[in-house]
């Protein structure tokens, strides 16, 4: 058995471990076959050697996250404490990076591994594909970086598209113009936009083109040089679709494609072409494809153990068919 004793140096222990320890029993409960005993500003952790370093190092990046946000709870423990490569970003203050600031003045980072990845992949590759559940910010985190590009004139305009799966051949019978008629299936991105465009100067670009709303089946022709580009909902667009929207690409142009592959609404016969996509461009130099997970959800956090216990139940499915 090896014993070691780590000392809180700068944190009151009350805030750190939270009321009653409720904090500290998380995460005692990460670790079950140590040994955590809290006593003012030092714990002792007895165990076996291999738990004892690989729970040191874990709760030295938690020390070091904590110091420098000033902040600790248990959405934080659940995010952080299991993923060492999230908490080295932390502590080596990556997180810091703002990629442009919101409306209120309130600085958009990344907030999880993943989205990180997606920001530094963005610096040296053309076409990112970004899959994962919902609630990972792959969408949120390509709007802030298409909007700082465009601040930054790095590109002269933002084309978001998405397959409109739900209307099909009756969008023409919507009312209003194509905007009007798209809107309810773009409404995540006009959000992740108001959360980071005044809304006159938004109205501007939207009524001069410098952001353009289209769906994905009206892109056919066009060659977009200068842009950036977002297919949300990647995974409701047909192998055609797919092949279609990536031919567009003009120069000085970057791509986005967000997608959930395993909430797709194409009928049964009809193959998405997010799959397939992400099958045959994997290793294609300046194309990166990042896969999300649950770790990366930054909404409730019961939206990751609902992703959770969806997941289990399909793998539990899954081992019951006939192989």
């Amino acid at each position: 058995m090896t014993e070691i004793i780590i000392f809180l140096e700068d944190i009151d222990p009350v805030v750190f471990f939270g009321a009653n320890n409720s904090l500290l029993d998380k995460i005692r409960s990460f670790f079950p076959k140590i040994k955590i005993i809290a006593r003012g500003n030092e714990i002792k952790c007895i165990g076996e050697e291999g738990e004892i370093t690989l729970f040191a190092e874990k709760f030295n990046y938690l020390l070091e996250y904590y110091r420098k946000y000033n902040r600790m709870d248990e959405e934080d423990l659940e995010k952080y404490f299991f993923d060492a490569e999230h908490m080295k970003s932390a502590s080596n203050g990556d997180f810091e990076q703002t990629i442009v600031f919101g409306t209120s003045g309130k600085p958009v980072r990344a907030r999880t591994a993943n989205q990180l990845v997606l920001v530094n992949d963005y610096r040296s590759n053309d076409l990112i594909i970004a899959e994962g559940p919902a609630g990972t910010g792959k969408t949120y985190t390509s709007i802030a970086l298409a909007v700082r590009a465009l601040k930054e004139r790095e590109v002269k305009r933002i084309v978001l598209t998405r397959p409109a799966v739900e209307a099909g051949e009756r969008l023409g019978f919507l009312p209003g113009d194509m905007k009007e008629k798209l809107d309810p299936y773009l409404q995540p991105l006009y959000d992740a936009l108001h959360d980071m465009l005044p809304y006159k100067k938004l109205e501007t670009w939207l009524e001069d083109g410098t952001v353009q709303i289209a769906p994905l089946a009206f892109m056919r022709g066009r060659t977009l040089e200068n842009a950036f580009v977002i297919l949300d909902e990647a995974q409701n667009a047909t192998i055609s679709q797919i092949k279609m929207f990536l031919t567009r690409m003009g120069m000085n142009s970057k791509f986005i494609m967000t997608g959930d592959t395993t909430q797709i609404d194409l009928p049964r016969k009809i193959d998405s072409g997010l799959l397939q996509a992400m099958r045959i461009l994997a290793g294609i130099e300046g194309i990166s494809i990042i896969k999300f997970d649950e770790r990366d959800i930054v909404r409730h956090r019961l939206v990751r153990r609902i992703v959770k216990a969806y997941e289990k139940e399909e793998n539990d499915e899954n081992s019951k068919k006939p192989q």
